[in-house]
């Protein structure tokens, strides 16, 4: 609503409790043309009220007058002169004076109004303040990252007991031709006998002892070729969970949980920590992971058996997570919120880690506001 301050009978708007907007009320108070006076009691006014200029107190008295339901008597003639001194002596006078300025019971908002106009205005205040962290913040971030830089290394120089990796490409060919041929991925996992007839399962009387030998060379050849990255991907896997948990023992909130929550949270955060942790090396331009002199891409986990219903929403995942460039502190927080999960199954000590939790989301929330910029959030 658009204000013209130069008439006093104007009605501005009832953004306030005070019928006039804060910064309004500002340019009143420095413009020297305008009166400064009370036109109630002749006090000091501090801006517009209720469509008049008045000081706090008649602007207090006509709020409390218009809401309650008491009904003043002037003791005298009804005329009395209504001054700083007294002002509180006739109630009835001072109402009707301040009704003769101009003062208006529809600007007056309810407790309601008032109440969310107020918390609107602490919020304004508190996002102009500078966010900072604070020192129990910032110690409950150095406590994460010694233990993430304790538990984990981007060169995974330290992963240096594992099978090597095969990546025959005549091996998956194989494998995909047979799984093109089945018409079902899922039947190439090992366990086609458990829906083949119960005759198939049968010895197969052969011709000939020739072509007994050549089936039976084949079918360990077959064999062979099916998740040959298996037992890479199972060391690999192994690594980076005995990491994970080395990072859990190594914070003071997770050894003091009962032995039965600190399984139950690892049992079901590691599978996203891990994720988590392989993504700080995910290359995005090429869609592997570089993992110091190691590199992997999706095709290694398909060698090892992973599924496309599996590999297709982990991939995704990793686009998405890795393009909004996080930092060291902020994944390290990620991880510990995924860690202190209340509602994992089989949790008792609800409280303390709920606790903890949301401590460390609002530290992350608080990191962000402080390191990044607005078009960064």
């Amino acid at each position: 609503m658009c204000v013209n301050m130069s008439s006093e009978s104007e009605v501005r708007s009832p953004l306030d409790d005070s019928g006039v907007e804060e910064g309004f009320r500002e340019e009143v108070e420095d413009d020297d043309d305008e009166p400064k006076v009370c036109q109630v009691c002749g006090d000091k006014a501090t801006g517009y009220h209720f469509n008049a200029m008045t000081c706090e107190g008649c602007k207090g008295f006509f709020r409390r007058a218009m809401k309650g339901p008491a009904k003043f008597r002037c003791p005298f003639q009804s005329n009395c002169t209504i001054t700083k001194s007294n002002r509180r002596q006739c109630q009835f006078c001072r109402l009707q004076k301040c009704l003769s300025i101009g003062m208006l019971k529809e600007l007056i908002m309810s407790d309601e109004a008032v109440e969310k106009r107020r918390m609107l205005i602490r919020r304004k205040r508190m996002a102009e303040e500078p966010v900072v962290l604070s020192e129990q913040q910032e110690s409950v971030i150095q406590e994460l990252l010694e233990a993430h830089r304790k538990t984990y290394n981007v060169s995974y120089c330290d992963f240096n007991q594992f099978r090597p990796l095969d990546r025959d490409q005549n091996s998956m060919a194989e494998g995909s031709q047979e799984s093109s041929g089945s018409g079902h991925s899922s039947e190439n996992t090992g366990t086609e006998w458990a829906r083949e007839p119960v005759v198939k399962l049968l010895p197969r009387v052969c011709p000939s002892s020739s072509d007994c030998q050549t089936e039976e060379v084949e079918n360990k050849k077959k064999e062979k070729n099916i998740f040959t990255n298996l037992p890479h991907i199972i060391d690999l896997t192994t690594y980076m969970i005995q990491n994970v948990i080395n990072f859990a023992k190594a914070l003071k909130p997770f050894r003091a949980l009962a032995m039965e929550d600190q399984i139950s949270l690892l049992k079901g955060a590691t599978f996203e920590i891990v994720q988590m942790r392989f993504n700080i090396t995910f290359n995005v331009n090429k869609g592997i992971w570089e993992c110091g002199t190691l590199e992997y891409c999706m095709d290694d986990a398909v060698r090892a058996g992973f599924q496309p219903h599996l590999c297709d929403p982990l991939m995704k995942f990793h686009y998405t997570l890795r393009k909004l460039c996080l930092d060291e502190t902020e994944y390290v927080l990620m991880q510990t919120i995924s860690l202190f999960s209340p509602d994992r199954p089989g949790i008792t000590q609800h409280g303390e880690i709920d606790k903890y939790q949301e401590m460390v989301a609002l530290a992350l929330k608080t990191y962000i506001e402080t390191k990044r910029s607005s078009s960064e959030k």
